[in-house]
């Protein structure tokens, strides 16, 4: 029979921890390995929808036990475990971009978003019916007009301009930007009688009037002339804009962004709405009668959409 090597037991007995370090540093462990993980997971499997997030507190609690069971049992390695995870996070901070403070930003705004509850309406439909006066809607989005592209880049110097932080959100708190902006300027105008009027974007500039038409499409080009992606919602009797945000993991970023840092007077104690479309692409709500991104549907059955990718 094989005698242990007493140099090497001697060499991990000099690296163990003593009582009750050893539980005080699993603890510690078990959390800084638990956060990453979990948000990996969570943000890739498939979302069951279950009530008060029982899923995911069920993840959570799975993850935890493993965790928890392999650093028991690998006690006498602990202080490496440690030094191991340290450079982990150091290389990520220094060369990947994800590295403490990603770490730490990501599971805040995933918990924020949990205890949010967003909430979608119903996903759209493949077969929509045809986009009314879709021609006309498109020539109006004029987003590679001088005047457009020159509002809409002047409204991101207008506001959140200092936001710092959120480098991979720089464009969509531009959208944002330019969202504040027409939302604080708009005038609600009824077209001439019997008749439909569809203003350019350009010719909105003039005085940030008109109606839901009116507005989508001018907000629709600004967003589409800084590079965002829009749509527009068409209903029975409404017409509105959104924009695309990404996935879940993205929204749950960007619904922190919006309640805690850009919005957070204007969306206190209120529900962020989105759409998910077919793709399971995130879109937020824009429409004039909001007053922060993702401010409340007017709650009509969709008929179509237009996306100007």
């Amino acid at each position: 029979m094989k005698k242990p090597n007493i140099k090497l037991l001697r060499t991990l007995n000099k690296f163990s921890l003593p009582k009750p370090w050893d539980t005080i540093i699993i603890f510690l462990l078990t959390v800084l390995i638990l956060i990453p993980v979990f948000i990996i997971m969570h943000q890739n499997l498939i979302d069951p929808e279950w009530p008060l997030h029982l899923d995911r507190i069920l993840l959570f609690l799975v993850i935890t036990l493993i965790v928890t069971y392999c650093l028991h049992y690998i006690k006498r390695f602990l202080f490496f475990a440690i030094v191991l995870y340290l450079l982990v996070l150091l290389f990520g901070t220094l060369f990947t971009g994800y590295g403490f403070k990603s770490v730490f930003e990501d599971y805040r705004s995933m918990i924020y978003a949990m205890s949010d509850n967003p909430n979608p309406q119903d996903i759209i439909v493949s077969k929509l019916l045809p986009f009314p006066n879709k021609s006309k809607i498109l020539k109006a989005i004029e987003f590679d007009n001088p005047q457009v592209r020159n509002f809409a880049v002047g409204a991101t110097s207008k506001h959140f301009r200092n936001i710092k932080g959120y480098r991979e959100y720089r464009q969509i708190i531009q959208c944002f930007a330019i969202f504040k902006e027409i939302q604080s300027k708009w005038n609600y105008v009824n077209d001439p009688k019997n008749r439909e009027y569809i203003a350019t974007a350009s010719e909105s500039l003039q005085h940030f009037s008109g109606d839901c038409d009116d507005h989508s499409i001018l907000m629709a080009a600004s967003i589409r002339a800084i590079g965002g992606t829009p749509r527009l919602i068409h209903t029975k009797e409404h017409m509105y804009p959104e924009m695309l945000i990404g996935t879940k993991a993205d929204l749950e970023n960007v619904i922190y962004l919006i309640k805690e840092v850009l919005f957070v007077q204007e969306s206190k104690g209120r529900t962020i709405h989105y759409h998910i479309d077919e793709r399971g692409k995130i879109w937020l709500n824009l429409d004039y009668t909001a007053k922060y991104p993702g401010g409340p549907f007017m709650s009509e059955e969709i008929l179509g959409e237009l996306t100007l990718n």
